[in-house]
């Protein structure tokens, strides 16, 4: 029996050494899952687009919440539950494995649609709102992490390009649908019976096509020089400058999104914009947002990590100051562009730079950390402009988050550090390009 043991022992090794000896990291070897992640983390933001446009007007007309700090509660609830399982998320992602948690995460989207159309209170659309922070939690990190294992060190910002592309362009076209339903044929129950075919193909999609990546982390971890994080929680949140100066800025970002998110369609119906209007600039902002990144997640394999950053900050603020003095569909719309297109640039910059300073072994829980923290700012954006604007009024709370969002920009230039002197410069880049665009930029240099 103990020989049996130990040849069934070697025969499990000789298998495992065989199987990671087939595995290949990069896009091109790995196309087809990674293909069908892109889908799933399609549907994954489509989940939360079924909200963007029509919640907080089902807040006041049906349900008759005045406060606006009341009217976010379901911001607020969803970014506190989504940050803690994110945090979770990374820390069983090697313990459980990605497909799992993607699987499971979908589970819990199932009911959500179907309590969005018949809640007969405002704690019904809370609880529904706890449902969507548990999977997207689950589902949006588990897709992130595993298309970060399949490509490999070389193409992870186009890689979290076309991710966050999938996610964030899915978010623009429900939240349109959604409005233009909802103008047509009422706030419930219709715009929602688009959440329960998402859940299902999402559930259904990764329970029955989608591998785990656990081989292809083993394959990495082989190769990789980088030291092991010594306090993974601390250095991520803060202490290591790189990892640190991305964790903050992705809380202010998702501050100003969850902002945006509560905020802008009851501004935008105080200026007398139809329901159907509204949806169209709510719509731009995460169109923009998802369509850009197809070109800013390649930019971020090239250029310096802190231009990308600093710039895509630094715009997100300036259109959040401009935007208390807009008046027209036309106004909204181009800051809406502004606001989307520096969003593009600091998303799957955001998670690239935490992938390439991270060891393989490291990368889920550290992943993890810094969404906990981003996805923290949904529900301090929601609570702080909640406050300031039931006491100083809405633009106020727009001028406050676009003062904080600059901030933290200035942050990443002082703090963050490009890899090397010979780093591709993207402020230098787009000077020389205007001088001439016989210039060559295909160099194949990574900064952090």
């Amino acid at each position: 029996m103990l020989n049996a043991s130990r040849y069934s022992g070697g025969n499990f090794a000789l298998n495992k050494i065989k199987l990671m000896d087939n595995i290949k990291l990069g896009l091109k070897d790995n196309w087809k899952q990674f293909t069908l992640l892109v889908i799933i983390n399609a549907f994954v933001g489509g989940m939360v687009g079924l909200e963007r446009s029509i919640l907080p007007k089902i807040a006041e007309s049906e349900f008759h919440i005045a406060a606006k700090t009341a009217i976010l509660s379901f911001i607020i609830v969803f970014g506190i539950v989504k940050a803690i399982t994110n945090y979770f998320t990374g820390a069983l992602a090697n313990k459980i494995g990605r497909k799992n948690l993607l699987v499971i995460g979908w589970l819990f989207a199932i009911p959500v649609p179907l309590i969005l159309m018949y809640a007969p209170n405002w704690n019904w659309i809370i609880t529904a709102n706890i449902l969507l922070g548990i999977n997207q939690g689950l589902t949006w990190s588990s897709t992130v992490v595993m298309k970060i294992d399949l490509v490999g060190e070389k193409q992870r910002g186009f890689a979290m390009g076309l991710n966050e592309f999938a996610g964030y362009l899915s978010v623009a076209i429900v939240a349109f649908f959604t409005g233009w339903i909802a103008g047509k044929y009422g706030l419930r129950p219709y715009p929602f019976y688009i959440g329960i075919a998402l859940s299902l193909l999402g559930f259904f999609g990764s329970w029955l096509f989608i591998k785990d990546t656990k081989l292809h982390v083993a394959k990495e971890t082989k190769s990789s020089n980088i030291p092991l994080l010594k306090k993974i929680f601390w250095d991520t949140t803060w202490k290591d400058k790189n990892l640190g100066s991305v964790t903050q800025a992705g809380l202010i970002n998702n501050l100003n999104d969850g902002m945006v998110w509560g905020i802008f369609p009851i501004l935008l119906a105080q200026k007398n914009f139809t329901i159907e209007q509204i949806g169209i600039i709510v719509a731009t902002y995460p169109a923009v947002w998802g369509l850009g990144q197809l070109v800013t997640g390649k930019m971020a394999d090239h250029f310096c990590k802190r231009d990308m950053l600093f710039t895509g900050m630094f715009l997100q603020g300036l259109a959040l100051l401009i935007m208390p003095w807009a008046q027209t569909m036309t106004n909204y719309i181009i800051l809406s562009v502004i606001l989307g297109w520096g969003t593009a640039m600091v998303y799957p910059t955001f998670l690239a730079t935490i992938a390439e300073n991270t060891n393989p072994i490291d990368r889920a829980k550290s992943l993890g950390i810094f969404r906990f923290w981003r996805d923290s700012g949904y529900a301090i954006g929601a609570i702080l402009t909640g406050i300031i604007a039931d006491a100083f009024g809405i633009n106020a709370s727009i001028i406050v988050i676009g003062l904080l969002t600059v901030g933290s920009a200035i942050i990443i230039q002082y703090r963050m550090k490009c890899k090397n002197d010979n780093s591709l410069k993207f402020w230098n880049w787009l000077t020389n390009k205007s001088k001439s665009n016989r210039e060559s930029t295909n160099h194949e240099l990574h900064c952090y």
